[in-house]
């Protein structure tokens, strides 16, 4: 059998093959694997970055430190979880997928410990807002969409909203635990978990992500052409700003990134932060508050994945319009809920956790419509970096709202308002022109699809 032909396992994991005249024994192939362990990755560092959100009151109960002070902290992590995006990209480059995961987890595991013997805002900003952010950075939505543009053609929207989904798998299996354990055993072992399970996952990055098919002999799932995606050469640094010098000059980036700017306060800096503490100014239990967001991703993943699917189906511009619409209409209605009878809380989960990050795969294809495949995963990074600008901002702006005004209605009422100015700018982004095919996989020098 040839080297990416059909479904195979890669050399380093031998198989025997037995053959039947006219048939032949197909394998999974590996792009499944690289995917499965991305996921595993992407779930666990979806929930170290959203840690925060459970260790707020035990902060503030232990420490006296106000709502506006510990979200300092968490504005921090959120900055660097999307400033570190096209750096990581551009080290991905250079030094393989495995390598910069490996160090990434390595990195959450130290911040998480070192948490535990703090004893002043400074250290929680340099360990939970540097360390953690950084760490938490290089395994963000970047991560997900290299692994998605290196590893597969077919189903490549699909796969990237599955990996995407990871994020909101990874609230519902550590926010109810995390917020239990904060509650009855205190925030310190809830760190201590954190750690755990962020070096729990090194021997498997190790021993099963792979960077490019190439490594293995195949193609990527799909391809007709091997290694299709060229690789950047030269110092990542340097990489990392010659995409931010091409992204700038596109109108098409700005309005990526400001609408992404509003998507990341709409989710991780808003909901993703405050919705436990607001919970529990209206009376709910820190484990129901956390459960009630773990629901939220459950919402999330179904979303996400039908995004994926839709993704490879429909205009990228007016899925984007439609789920910055409902996301707008949820955060204006979410002030009410709470008070409110069951079926009001219920409907909210419902509506805005389907589109909680339902953005992300639209958003993914148009950077690659838009930049091609060399180029896109870096200048994706710098509007995933927008997300988390938007996302840092209203972390602290609605900390600071709540404690200033006493709750957060501004804050809710506010981003609602801001997600239905991005169902305006996404409508502004280049249309491919009728009868234009855009090239799966294009290489150096493939001509770029016209836009009008």
């Amino acid at each position: 059998m040839r080297a990416g032909d059909g479904l195979e396992s890669p050399e380093c994991f031998p198989v025997r093959h037995k053959f039947s005249p006219g048939s032949q024994v197909r394998r999974i192939h590996y792009a499944w694997v690289v995917a499965a362990v991305t996921f595993v990755a992407l779930m666990g560092a979806a929930g170290f970055r959203a840690t925060p959100s459970v260790l707020i009151v035990p902060l503030q109960d232990e420490f006296g430190w106000n709502r506006a002070i510990i979200s300092i902290a968490v504005s921090i992590n959120l900055i660097l979880f999307g400033l570190t995006g096209p750096f990581a990209a551009a080290l991905m480059d250079r030094f393989g997928l495995r390598v910069v995961t490996v160090g990434a987890l390595i990195t959450v595991a130290t911040g998480a410990l070192l948490t535990t013997v703090m004893n002043a805002p400074w250290q929680l900003y340099l360990l939970w807002g540097v360390v953690v952010g950084l760490g938490t950075g290089c395994m963000a939505s970047v991560l997900a969409a290299t692994v998605a543009n290196r590893w597969f053609v077919h189903r490549r929207g699909l796969v990237l909203g599955a990996l995407t989904a990871a994020g909101a798998t990874g609230q519902l299996i550590f926010l109810p635990g995390l917020g239990w354990l904060a509650q009855s055993a205190g925030w310190r072992l809830a760190a201590i978990a954190v750690a755990v399970a962020a070096l729990a996952v090194v021997p498997v990055v190790a021993l099963f992500l792979r960077n490019r098919p190439s490594d293995l002999g195949l193609r990527a799932f799909g391809a007709t052409e091997a290694d299709t995606v060229p690789t950047n050469t030269g110092s990542p640094i340097a990489n990392a700003f010659r995409g931010l010098r091409m992204g700038v000059r596109s109108r098409d980036f700005w309005l990526l990134g400001g609408s992404f700017f509003i998507c990341g306060a709409s989710t991780n800096g808003l909901i993703g932060t405050h919705l436990i503490p607001a919970s529990m100014d209206h009376g709910m239990a820190e484990v129901t508050a956390a459960s009630l967001l773990a629901v939220i991703g459950v919402f999330d993943v179904i979303g996400t994945l039908a995004s994926g699917y839709l993704t490879d189906r429909f205009d990228s511009r007016w899925l984007l319009f439609f789920y910055y619409g409902l996301r707008g209409l949820s955060l204006l209605f979410l002030p009410y809920v709470f008070g409110s009878p069951l079926f009001a809380l219920i409907l909210f989960i419902v509506f805005y956790g389907l589109d909680w990050v339902a953005t992300v795969p639209p958003t993914v294809q148009l950077a690659r419509r838009v930049f091609g495949a060399q180029n896109f995963a870096i200048v994706y990074g710098w509007i995933f970096a927008a997300h988390q600008m938007g996302a840092a901002t209203i972390a602290f702006a609605a900390g600071a709202a709540r404690t200033f005004f006493g709750d957060y209605q501004l804050a809710f009422m506010s981003s609602g308002l801001l997600c239905l100015v991005a169902a305006g700018l996404v409508l502004r982004i280049a249309r491919e022109r009728p009868g234009t095919v855009v090239v799966p996989e294009p290489g150096v020098g493939a001509e770029a699809p016209a836009y009008s």
